[in-house]
């Protein structure tokens, strides 16, 4: 079987490979941290850790290019952890179980972390290499992007010295991107009110699994099913034709993944049991049929469960369900500007049953400052509607598109010349760091480019190989076109 240290290019997937056994969950990047800082002190490069644990690790330039622009090439160490609900794994001390499928390279059950792994990994290259020209190079590689942005916020402003950032965090060949959008979470918590079950009830856990899920922003257009609203439409519908109770509901796990899998624990009374699987079944059906073309591999399933002590009061559910059900959650708004882009979206990601609290996350963004305000505003009201209290995060902010960027032009006409076709130009749904960047250095120009990776944030994540390689040599191309400093 071929491994992946031998795919071309070498260097990029020897570097892949290596930081795949290294657990770096979001927030939890003690372990890449150390490995940078020791890959900065055997290479004998300047290497700086922040406050927060951004690495930066210069290299100085090959001989005769001393005057151009430092160049800052930047990634996040971070991944998403998430895995097949049948998967039993510890991303804080596991590696990664990657393996060539076909033309990709892919991860047995759990995210892979391409995202952003592969930017990290051409960096290192990079570092590593003595036989590519450059002029003088800063590697940033920023903590905690997936859930938080955590590394991008806390930047210091003189951490820098370039004057031009290639970020290393988007997912298409052929795809340049001069832009992001802003976004913030809403986190609404309902205060747990409990009531002690009738004794002749059964309890039977709902399940819904197999949806695609995927990045809240990069696939919220594609029409998948949300685990969350999908099982809340059924009990609310349920409400009006059957007394049951709700002892816990549980869906989603990261705030800007689109939730795959959700369950409930409901109670019936024994004579109302085939009632409650017939309605499934029924629900079931009618869902199979709406999803058949978006979600064709959906799982909707009810067991037997161990009868609860107790389930939430008659108000509460209620409340709960209506908030949950009228939550809007997919695209809200399009781009007038840019075709095909979607300007605002919501995601409905996490139902969590804490130890006294219910407590549901959701996500918004848009390329408008007012579209991120206005949407989550909108959330804000359903759930204060339905008696939870609500609060908002700082929020991060957008990438506004130059289309006159020096950068932009230099690395489309790179991809033209290298390939033979010119690159779309794109803003992308997304979040970027870039937005952060530029608040802390405003004169920094910036574009982002990458190889193809799919299924990000998701367990069916992968990398499509050829585009490393054209990654990659790309990328060393647009580094001998850096212009001269100005004097």
């Amino acid at each position: 079987m071929q491994k992946i240290r031998d795919l071309k290019p070498k260097m990029v997937w020897h570097y892949f490979d290596e930081i795949t056994r290294i657990p770096r969950p979001s927030k939890k990047e003690e372990k890449i941290i150390t490995y940078l800082k020791a890959f900065g002190k055997t290479h004998k490069l300047e290497t700086h850790v922040d406050k927060v644990g951004n690495v930066l690790i210069r290299k100085a330039p090959t001989k005769g290019l001393e005057n151009l622009k430092i160049t800052i090439l930047q990634s996040h160490m971070d991944m998403v952890c998430e895995k097949n609900n049948d998967v039993v794994f510890d991303f804080e001390n596991t590696p990664i179980k990657a393996t060539i499928v076909g033309g990709n390279v892919t991860a047995e059950g759990t995210t892979l972390g391409a995202d952003d792994g592969i930017g990290v990994a051409a960096q290192l290259a990079l570092l590593a290499a003595s036989d590519i020209a450059h002029g003088p190079i800063e590697c940033l590689f920023t903590v905690d992007e997936e859930t938080g942005l955590t590394g991008a916020y806390a930047l210091e402003p003189d951490f820098l010295e370039g004057e031009i950032l290639l970020n290393l965090d988007s997912e298409d060949d052929g795809k340049l991107f001069i832009g992001c959008a802003g976004g913030v979470d809403s986190i609404a918590t309902f205060k747990i009110e409990s009531e002690e079950i009738d004794k002749k009830s059964n309890a039977f856990k709902l399940s819904v699994k197999g949806l695609k899920g995927g990045h809240s922003g990069d696939k919220i257009d594609k029409a998948k099913g949300n685990s969350n609203k999908l099982l809340s439409r059924f009990l609310w519908d349920l409400q009006g034709e059957l007394k049951f109770g709700l002892a816990r509901f549980d869906g989603g796990n990261l705030r800007n993944a689109i939730p795959r899998e959700a369950f409930v624990i409901v109670t019936v009374l024994h004579k109302d049991v085939n009632e409650l699987k017939n309605a499934y079944q029924t629900y079931t059906k009618t869902i199979k049929s709406q999803y058949a073309i978006a979600e064709p591999k959906m799982e909707l399933s009810i067991e037997p469960a161990e009868l609860p002590e107790t389930v939430l009061k008659k108000e509460l559910c209620q409340n709960l369900l209506d908030a949950l059900y009228a939550c809007p959650h997919g695209v809200f708004a399009w781009s007038d500007s840019i075709p095909g882009l979607v300007e605002t979206s919501t995601n409905l990601a996490s139902v969590k049953f804490e130890h006294k609290h219910i407590v549901v996350t959701t996500s918004q963004r848009s390329s408008l400052e007012a579209g991120k305000n206005d949407i989550a505003a909108m959330v804000h009201s359903v759930f204060r509607l339905a008696g939870a209290e609500v609060r908002q995060t700082d929020g991060y902010p957008g990438w506004t598109p130059n289309l006159n960027s020096e950068i932009m032009n230099i690395t489309k006409n790179s991809y033209t010349k290298l390939f033979g076709n010119e690159p779309k130009v794109k803003a992308i749904h997304a979040g970027l760091e870039c937005g952060l960047f530029l608040e802390k250095y405003p004169k920094l120009d910036m574009v982002s480019f990458g190889p193809t990776v799919r299924g990000a944030h998701s367990p069916d994540e992968y990398i499509v190989i050829e585009t490393v390689d054209k990654f990659w040599r790309h990328l060393l191309d647009i580094l001998t076109q850096i212009p001269a400093k100005q004097s």
